[in-house]
Order: structure tokens, then C-alpha cells, then sequence
């Protein structure tokens, strides 16, 4: 399925977002240091993206409702960011808890690399996944980021993230 693919840059409170999408929905986040310029044409149809990250960043958002493209990326990994996104906002889970969700309990390893590899961070939120001892494990804009978002969905209970879990099965 072909489709034309859109970009458009948008200021949050983390830095400058490239967003890129298509008709089919979005397809990337990434945080960039110097924005491009967007055209008019791409900041209208980005406009809810635009809004719904913002609306998170205030702490007016718990979850994103829109359209995911996905469809490039091999099944298992679209299979773990449809788990991702289930972590409710100010929760987390550990990468054993997802892999035992799919089925597949000795695959925490595979889980971790497809949330690494995850194209939209924030809309499908990998900083709620976390090392099964409680602690914060990889993020590919690192960990202090990490805790910042986590700090930020829930500032009263992020103290020691193994109080946060709750049974997934």
C-alpha cells in the first residue's frame, strides 16, 4: 500500500517533534534539534497530532485516539506497541509482563527491542515499560527522559516503580 508521506514539526515541552504520517494515520515521532520549516498544507492535517500532544503535556490527556500507521513494521513487533499502548497513563509494566501477555513468556529480550524500535514514542508509550526488578531500562531518548515522563503521568507514586505493578493476567 503506497501512500504519500507527510511531515511537520511541532514545539512541545521536550524539545522540537518531527511528526510524520500519512492518510493511513501517523507513522513517526521524532525529537529533532533544529526543526525544518512545514508546510501549511502539513501543520493542517498534523493539527491533531498537534493538540493531543499538547493536551498530554499539560496533563489534560491520559490516552491518544488516533490513527496509527503500523502496517510497515513486522506483525510481532505491531503486536507489542498494541500491548504498549494498553499500559494506562501513569502505570507500567516490565518487558516479562508484555512477552507473557503475547504468549510468548521467554521473550522479554524480542519485546525490548521492538519498544526500542518503537516509531511513535509518547502516543504509544514504551517509557511505561521498565526492567522487570522495577528499574528504568532503556529509552531511546534515555533514561532521565524516561523518568521525566513517568514523573510527569504520576508524580505522587513514581517513587519505586515495583508499586506501580499490577497483575496482567
Amino acid at each position: 500500500m503506497n501512500s504519500v508521506i507527510y511531515t511537520a514539526y511541532h514545539k512541545t515541552p521536550i524539545g522540537h517533534i518531527k511528526i510524520t504520517f500519512s492518510a493511513q494515520g501517523l507513522r513517526e515521532l521524532t525529537l529533532v534539534q533544529k526543526p525544518e520549516k512545514s508546510t501549511p498544507q502539513n501543520i493542517e492535517l498534523a493539527q491533531i497530532y498537534f493538540t493531543q500532544l499538547d493536551e498530554y503535556f499539560l496533563g489534560q490527556r491520559k490516552y491518544f485516539d488516533v490513527k496509527l500507521d503500523l502496517h510497515h513494521l513486522p506483525l510481532f513487533h505491531q503486536d507489542v506497541l498494541k500491548m504498549i499502548s494498553s499500559i494506562p497513563y501513569g502505570k507500567t509494566r516490565s518487558y516479562k509482563q508484555l512477552a507473557s501477555v503475547l504468549g510468548k513468556p521467554k521473550a522479554s529480550r524480542a519485546v525490548g527491542r521492538a519498544s526500542h524500535n518503537n516509531p511513535i514514542p509518547i502516543i504509544i508509550p514504551c517509557h511505561r515499560v521498565i526492567g522487570n526488578d522495577g528499574k528504568l531500562t532503556g529509552y531511546a531518548y534515555g533514561l532521565d527522559m524516561k523518568r521525566e515522563l513517568l514523573e510527569m503521568e504520576n508524580p505522587d507514586a513514581y517513587k519505586h516503580q515495583m508499586a506501580l505493578f499490577e497483575a496482567l493476567v
